[in-house]
């Protein structure tokens, strides 16, 4: 055999072996932990090196990735070389070289055994587990030395583990996943949720401080236990001097509790004397490292801070959990037709029908500025947030907060009927919260 002929040799030998490792590298990443610890079950021949493969993948990963690379360099340098050797030091002998080894490297190397690897992940992954783990025993400093040299030259912190598996790469693989029916769109949805949850701030899934229900440090326990019911809160915020001073959080096991140990007479004490503590997160704070924090200090609900220190809302763990499973409903979440006519004369309308539907239904003009729904109507004409109960006449209407729906206890439906007079924005005693 020639010299040349070596070289070539060489060369095929090198794309062929870069092309293995490419197939090896990509059936590895399929395999997950717990389809390894069922071939160990099993006993399938290479199931021990897979589970250790797949318990740490990025140090096999790493080495895999600069094996291939090392293959397909030398492969090139080596067919350049021949290309000079037949055809002359001239320009197109460079140039014809890095063609035929472009296409070469993307069909043998990318494309074909990245196709073997996905369609036969388990029996490629299992055979070539144990050759992987011996040469990572040899090997498998190489790569963390050259990590941390890449590192150090690198502007920024860099990555321990190397920076090759990045969560564009863990997405891919959850749709490619959904595709093959190994997983529901709904679960692919939910994955993507918890990627998405540290880019999301608190701000972004706070009740806003509009739609909070508070209540005042004077008010009795009495007053607070009406408002829980009439509410659906079992927390309800406690204020100050206004809404942007919230003291603590009254709880309702807490005064049910200490109306049912100390007797009737204590209902007239303030809620301030059983509130507990609130806790204080700015408005930026990422969603998913509040929930590690209210998991760990066991809190259920935190006031939410402006950058000037008012309040901005409230955020509680359902709010956070809501943005990976979607909306939390339970057995009295009741889906209502828009509009109901009813016996004595009155109308039922969810709160989310438009007021321009009321006005036409009654024949009145309701023009509110920045108010589209009948609940924001309601809400206008009260000053504050509805709760059931809650009752105000708009322009010779009787509106009536009838009932809670959602996990937010929201108005779901309100009931509408005229009045004897036409009374403008005029709210009866009713709708105090107490």
């Amino acid at each position: 055999m020639s010299l040349a002929n070596g070289w070539l040799f060489s060369a095929v030998v090198l794309v062929v072996v870069g092309g293995l490792i490419a197939s090896a590298e990509t059936a590895l990443t399929r395999i997950s932990r717990v389809r390894a610890e069922e071939f160990v079950r099993e006993d399938r021949r290479g199931a021990e090196r897979l589970q250790a493969i797949v318990a740490d993948p990025p140090r096999y990963l790493n080495l895999l990735l600069l094996l291939r690379l090392t293959c397909e360099l030398v492969a090139t340098v080596i067919a350049t070389l021949l290309f000079i050797d037949w055809f002359g030091d001239q320009g197109w002998a460079y140039a014809a070289a890095a063609a035929v080894m472009v296409v070469v490297s993307y069909v043998i190397v990318g494309v074909s055994p990245r196709t073997l690897g996905r369609q036969h992940a388990e029996p490629i992954a299992l055979a070539s587990a144990p050759p992987v783990y011996g040469l990572t025993r040899i090997f498998g400093p190489l790569p963390k030395l050259l990590i941390l040299i890449g590192n150090a030259v690198t502007p920024g912190k860099g990555f321990r583990e190397g920076p090759f598996t990045s969560e564009a790469e863990l997405r891919d693989l959850v749709d490619l996943a959904e595709e093959r029916r190994v997983i529901e769109p709904d679960e692919r949805e939910m994955i993507h949720s918890v990627f998405e949850l540290g880019d999301t701030i608190a701000r972004e899934v706070m009740v806003p401080r509009t739609d909070m229900v508070f209540i005042e440090r004077g008010k009795t326990l009495n007053q607070a236990l009406s408002l829980a019911l009439r509410s659906g809160f079992s927390r309800i915020p406690v204020v100050g001097e206004n809404e942007d001073d919230v003291i603590g959080i009254v709880y309702l096991k807490d005064v049910i509790r200490r109306v049912q140990d100390t007797g009737e007479g204590v209902r007239a004490e303030p809620v301030e004397s059983i509130m507990r503590t609130a806790t204080y997160v700015p408005e930026s704070k990422p969603i998913d490292q509040l929930l590690r924090e209210m998991q760990a200090r066991q809190i259920h609900l935190a006031v939410v801070i402006d950058e000037y220190g008012g309040t901005a809302g409230l955020v509680t763990i359902e709010d956070i959990l809501e943005e990976i499973v979607g909306e939390i409903t339970d057995e009295y979440d009741q889906e209502a037709p828009p509009v109901e006519q009813l016996q004595d004369g009155a109308v039922r309308v969810t709160a989310r029908l438009p007021v321009s539907d009321l006005a036409d239904m009654f024949g009145v003009e309701l023009d509110v500025d920045d108010v589209e729904t009948v609940g924001g109507l309601l809400a206008h004409a009260l000053g504050r947030v509805p709760i059931a109960g809650s009752e105000a006449v708009v322009e010779g209407l009787s509106l009536t907060a009838e009932s809670l729906e959602g996990r937010r206890n929201r108005i779901g439906t309100v009931l509408v009927r005229r009045t004897g007079a036409v009374e403008q924005d005029a709210v009866p005693a009713s709708a105090e919260h107490d």
